[in-house]
């Protein structure tokens, strides 16, 4: 039993490693061009929460003072989108995913997992490498996006989308052939993974889904968030998992959040995971 759990624990590790694309960092190392002028670096300041700049990006240090790459500051925190790595969520995200799999999978708790909003895949793939690893073959692993990127703001309807502009970020944009084909790269494309293309308020509502152990949101948006949370919060199991992405790094989705958590009485503490990700456990 324990060389099963070292051989579990290398392989996840391993494919952490991978996902955030710490094996050949240097293919990382010249980032796209980000300048105040440009509506990339005006959203990767705003992530950054950088002050306003006419010029390139400024070296980045961490807390010994050492000067980082963006590539490994993306790395450590998830705080930039990378050029080839096939997640951006950083890698203490990607830990807080793998406890919330693994607390479900020892406890019992019934439900399939899902991803609203997966960019090139990386944390739906390492959900599939997580079933895979304890050997469940009972579960699924849900795959929600438009991938088209992102769509529009209806600020009539959700207030707080007003002024947002990430459907001009075209490399948000990721197609569902390429999302399988990297699914495929790993050897974790199979039939306990399931596509559902479109977006949220046409897909979510009618998802054959009957139960979620897990349901992490990254959809950016109010309008994304509140779909994913109105749809499939019901169907998240008691012990069960809700991870919000982007809830530290983008206000509309935080008030989409404390919205639904108020209109449903919801009072399970919000645990930080690092600068912009937050979980909780559902109860009764």
């Amino acid at each position: 039993m324990e060389k099963l759990e070292d051989s579990r624990h290398l392989y996840l590790d391993l494919m952490k490693r991978c996902l955030v694309n710490m094996i050949y960092p240097e293919a990382e190392e010249v980032p796209l061009p980000a300048t105040a002028a440009g509506f990339r670096g005006r959203l990767a300041r705003a992530l950054l929460r950088l002050p306003s700049s006419p010029q390139p990006w400024p070296s980045l240090r961490d807390g010994q003072g050492k000067l980082l790459t963006l590539s490994t500051a993306n790395r450590m925190e998830g705080r930039i989108w990378p050029l080839v790595a096939h997640t951006m969520i950083g890698l203490k995200r990607l830990d807080n995913l793998e406890f919330c799999i693994e607390q479900v999978i020892t406890n019992g708790v019934v439900g399939d997992l899902i991803e609203t909003g997966v960019w090139r895949g990386g944390a739906t793939i390492f959900m599939r490498a997580m079933l895979k690893a304890y050997g469940v073959t009972d579960r699924c692993v849900w795959v929600a996006d438009s991938f088209d990127g992102l769509p529009p703001p209806d600020a009539h309807k959700y207030p707080p989308d007003a002024g947002d502009r990430l459907h001009e970020a075209r490399e948000l944009a990721v197609s569902l052939e390429q999302v399988k084909a990297n699914f495929d790269r790993y050897g974790l494309l199979d039939d306990q993974v399931r596509f559902l293309k479109g977006w949220f308020r046409d897909t979510l509502r009618a998802a054959p889904i009957e139960r979620l152990a897990v349901l992490r949101l990254d959809g950016d948006m109010y309008q994304s968030s509140m779909d994913a949370l109105v749809n499939l919060y019901p169907k998240v199991s008691q012990g069960g998992y809700v991870i919000v992405d982007d809830y530290g790094a983008i206000p509309a989705c935080r008030q989409a959040v404390h919205d639904y958590r108020a209109a449903n009485g919801i009072t399970e503490e919000i645990r930080d995971i690092d600068w912009t990700g937050i979980f909780w456990q559902k109860g009764n």
